[in-house]
């Protein structure tokens, strides 16, 4: 059978997306950023995954104000770079597994999950910022990613935004889907956006350092009080993007441990302040 053998948390910071783009991965502002991921990138070379399934939200890209699905998972063959503004990153397309996930869509969905089947969509750097920050950065033209990659979009743009406590349950119930598909893979699945930050209106620019540590902590060792957490509470603590944390608990849920199995190994840790206007956190996870 599939199994989820890792989960890896990470920020999608765009700005991230642009330096690594246009070659500013070495100037001082960034070299301690892309330093907390080198040993990231090894492990990801020492664990390659058969597949990726990467939780992220869309930024307006491939869903607008018109169609806004809560949960949403890309069941397509492949996905490509979204241009959103400024053109498409310069990163190869994104290759997908369509066995697995509408595997996963039925499964899920007979759970009561009520997720939206995504044939077609381009992806945007919430999707592929934490790719080039696990992987590198391949040339569009010469390089596939490591390996394909389903992607799972989640509403945390427009309200009304699922509660942590339905994202840790729908990690559970991935979980499930992935270890019924017949077929040996491995799998990882990676939580990403965040952390505290806040875009726009009189706490523009807020970051909040010791509640980013403390969510980190308390996902490691206590995740299903953190799932617990209220809206109100990711909002006046993390500012109004800080919501972005509850799909971290998407990938927390599908861990062995919150599922009567063995605790996992923290591989890697990892925090910085600032990345543009934004806190970064970083966790790997693997199952034992």
């Amino acid at each position: 059978m599939a199994r989820i053998t890792a989960s890896v948390y990470t920020s999608h910071v765009p700005a991230i997306g642009a330096a690594l783009d246009l070659g500013k991965d070495q100037e001082p502002y960034w070299q301690p950023l892309f330093k907390g991921y080198e040993y990231s990138k090894q492990w990801m070379k020492d664990n390659k995954p058969d597949v990726i399934f990467l939780v992220y939200n869309d930024h307006a890209t491939a869903f607008s104000l018109d169609m806004i699905p809560t949960f949403a998972i890309g069941t397509a063959a492949s996905y490509q770079p979204a241009d959103e503004g400024w053109g498409p990153r310069p990163v190869p397309t994104v290759i997908g597994h369509p066995a697995l996930a509408s595997h996963i869509a039925q499964s899920v969905i007979q759970d009561d999950f009520d997720l939206t089947i995504v044939n077609k969509m381009d992806v945007d750097h919430g999707l592929t910022v934490p790719l080039s920050l696990m992987c590198g950065q391949p040339p569009a033209s010469d390089f596939n990613w490591p390996c394909p990659v389903i992607p799972f979009a989640v509403n945390v743009v427009q309200y009304p935004v699922p509660s942590g406590q339905r994202c840790f349950n729908l990690g559970k119930a991935i979980r499930k889907a992935v270890e019924s598909f017949d077929e040996d893979l491995n799998v990882h699945i990676w939580g990403t956006g965040g952390m505290s930050h806040q875009l726009q209106g009189p706490r523009a620019g807020l970051i909040n350092l010791d509640w980013d540590q403390q969510f980190i902590e308390r996902m490691v060792n206590d995740p299903a009080d953190l799932a617990q957490m209220p809206h109100i509470d990711y909002v006046r603590e993390a500012g109004s993007e800080g919501i972005e944390l509850v799909m971290w608990l998407i990938a927390r849920g599908a861990m062995a441990d919150v599922n009567g199995g063995a605790k996992p190994i923290e591989k890697h840790r990892f925090h910085h302040v600032p990345a543009s206007n934004t806190s970064v956190g970083h966790l790997i996870l693997k199952n034992t």
